[in-house]
């Protein structure tokens, strides 16, 4: 008699991002954001590694705020995951969300230095927005650097 078995099957990403994602130190009760999401498949990735932990994905892009939604209803009707059409410049936390203990952004032009006024913002609202511990990591290390987020 055969047994089947199902798994959750993580979003296909390439190697890269793979290589990001598992370089994130990520515990199954963190509460994670990610800058720029794009489609979603590295915030589907880290919503298969949380048990009770949560990712915000944001992105400025209408379209691929649509396409993450789709891609994750399931994630994000396990409660695992939430999308948001927002600029990393503009994030807000909801009166009743919790603060976030682990960010990370991959091309994201605010924090990889292409736009340096936009990244002081950006950094500002992610500081409003996170833990006195947390942690922010942008691609370009190997292969993430972690940057540091400032504290009034």
């Amino acid at each position: 008699m055969r047994v089947a078995i199902l798994t959750l099957v993580p979003a296909r990403l390439s190697p890269r991002l793979a290589a990001i994602v598992a370089a994130l130190p990520i515990r199954p009760d963190s509460r994670v954001l990610e800058i720029g999401c794009g489609p979603g498949a590295a915030a589907r990735a880290v919503a298969a590694r949380l048990a009770t932990g949560h990712i915000l994905a944001i992105d400025r892009s209408a379209s691929a705020v649509a396409q993450a939604r789709a891609a994750a209803a399931a994630e994000i009707r396990s409660g695992r995951m939430s999308v948001r059409q927002v600029a990393a410049e503009d994030l807000v936390l909801g009166p009743d969300e919790e603060p976030y203990d682990l960010v990370f952004a991959v091309r994201v032009g605010a924090l990889d230095g292409r736009h340096p006024e936009a990244g002081r913002r950006a950094l500002r609202r992610i500081a409003m927005a996170t833990t006195a511990d947390a942690r922010l990591f942008v691609d370009g290390g190997d292969p993430l650097r972690a940057l540091e987020i400032p504290r009034p």
